[in-house]
């Protein structure tokens, strides 16, 4: 019999027209079209491998020496690649096995060094020695011009008002003050007192370390036996740490929480929160950032009967409060004025809940879609007004708070699936809203939830709002320099500043932008005016 040839043709043509399909649907989500193509890809191969095996009606020997030839070669791409992670899209990150999986050295010696001998890379030294958890917090520092100390800034929104930076990349580009390799982690820089601190997992360790600002040598390091680690989503700690008090206070992936000293990574107290609360980590380990207020750490801890939020004294470690029972997502707690009330306003795994950041006492609640992870935090858009943004094909909720009588009701305004915000936080400029829609960046009226436009594919990167311009950190390693505006994208530079797939928020201190990911990280002096 003739060999049957024509499926070698056809199948290939109906695999790519699907793939086609799946890439043009409108309607899907990034991470969507990329399961579907894996989908369509697997299927495809597989009717290939059929055909080409049992009905054909090629020779044996064609087909042996064929599939031989199949596997040689998936084995040979094996041996030579890895699968280093996904991008925020659920595409494979692939690189050569002959590359470093990780800058990070083996544990050395447990000492403390003084800042002036410590290395300008990893391995970097490890404190041991701990002082009283009754030692007085220092009071806080003065105004510091260079301080961006927790997660999304100063103000927890992921703006600042300057300084003023200039419009023309071209003329005065950003310049490189310091590279060096970190240890893999997901989490950013918090800046104080000239001091940068990050986390990192080195081996067995998640490391609390310490880098001078100007120099970008390692200050002190603090290690804790733990490691979190998965294939999709990486190694590493994920939380930014908060600097409050002259203290620096830290949440590693698998629940430890600690406080240490700034100026020398010593321990002041520590607590395994999800150990405590009986609470169950999230697939992707513990995300949010501390939030320290008014003399109190609060952790998004996810533990029912009352402790899906928890506070303790910033001081000595004892709990203060503990409120809630939905489980916790990755969002940072938002502390936001509505209606006229401060309050602590927490995105978690199916509801958005506000409470009394003296007390805990929930204040309001609403519903919110649970089955995916929700990452970004709850932004007020004015008065008495908070969106939320998620990704994964559900899109930004707008809710209104009124004092009704002493007490708080929210109420949703709308819903509008044209912001679906994965990774990244929401920025507020001018009245409108600016953000990135399955990693495109999209300008969003919030009185509505209508989108004014769409466009600049960066991926799922980061936002930070600098007086009236615009950084977008594309998944990618760029930095973009964007003026935010109601009617179209407005590019006006960018930089490359990293290589390879970057989660980490940025951070700016003064006119220094940090920028790291889970390999190495950077300093850059932007150019003001």
């Amino acid at each position: 019999m003739r060999p049957r040839l024509w499926p070698a043709a056809v199948l290939p043509v109906a695999g790519a027209l699907w793939v086609f399909a799946v890439r043009r649907a409108s309607g899907l989500d990034g991470q969507t079209k990329s399961l579907q193509t894996a989908v369509a890809l697997v299927v495809t191969t597989a009717a290939l491998a059929v055909w080409f095996l049992f009905l054909s009606r090629l020779s044996r020997r064609i087909r042996v020496t064929g599939a031989v030839t199949a596997l040689v070669s998936v084995l040979a791409l094996v041996a030579l690649f890895r699968i280093r992670g996904l991008t925020g899209d659920f595409v494979p990150v692939i690189e050569p096995r002959w590359t470093r999986a990780s800058p990070a050295a083996p544990p050395p010696a447990r000492q403390a060094l003084p800042a002036a001998q410590a290395p300008a890379a990893v391995p970097v030294p490890t404190v041991a020695a701990a002082t009283p958890a009754s030692a007085p917090v220092p009071p806080p520092p003065a105004a510091d011009e260079a301080a961006f100390p927790q997660f999304l800034g100063p103000s927890r929104d992921g703006t600042l008002p300057g300084p003023a930076l200039a419009r023309d990349w071209q003329a005065r580009p950003p310049r490189e003050v310091w590279r060096v390799p970190v240890g893999e982690a997901w989490s950013g820089f918090a800046v104080a007192r000239g001091t940068a601190v990050t986390q990192e997992q080195h081996d067995g360790e998640e490391r609390v370390v310490a880098y001078d600002l100007a120099t970008g040598r390692v200050r002190w390091s603090h290690g804790d036996a733990a490691r979190f680690a998965t294939t999709i989503a990486g190694i590493g700690p994920r939380a930014t740490p908060t600097i409050a008090g002259g203290r620096v206070f830290t949440l590693g992936a698998t629940g430890i929480l600690n406080a240490l000293e700034l100026a020398t990574g010593r321990v002041q107290w520590t607590r395994n929160v999800l150990e405590e609360h009986r609470a169950v980590s999230p697939e992707w380990g513990k995300s949010s950032s501390p939030v320290v207020l008014d003399g109190r750490v609060v952790i998004s801890v996810g533990g029912t009967d009352g402790h899906s939020l928890v506070a303790y004294d910033a001081r000595d470690g004892a709990p203060a409060w503990s409120a809630g029972s939905d489980r916790s997502s990755y969002s940072t707690p938002a502390v936001l004025t509505l209606a006229g009330r401060r309050q602590l306003v927490a995105l978690n795994a199916a509801s958005l809940t506000a409470l009394d950041p003296a007390t805990g006492t929930l204040l309001w609640e609403q519903p919110f879609p649970g089955g995916q992870p929700n990452v970004a935090s709850p932004v007020a858009t004015g008065p008495d007004r908070v969106l939320v943004s998620v990704g994964y094909g559900i899109g930004s909720k707008s809710y209104q708070v009124l004092d009704r009588g002493g007490s708080l009701v929210a109420s949703p305004l709308w819903e509008s699936p044209r912001l679906k915000s994965k990774f990244a936080n929401v920025v507020v400029h001018d009245g409108l809203v600016y953000g990135l829609d399955d990693g495109v960046l999209t300008c969003l009226d919030p009185a509505t939830g209508d989108r004014r436009w769409k466009d600049g594919r960066y991926g799922h990167g980061q936002l930070l709002l600098v007086g009236a311009l615009l950084l977008v950190q594309t998944e990618d390693g760029e930095i973009v320099l964007v003026e935010p505006a109601p009617d179209a994208l407005r590019e006006l530079g960018r930089v490359r500043v990293l290589d390879g797939k970057t989660w980490n928020p940025p951070a700016l201190a003064g006119r220094l932008l940090l920028v790291r990911n889970d390999r190495e990280a950077a300093a850059f002096q932007l150019p003001v005016d």
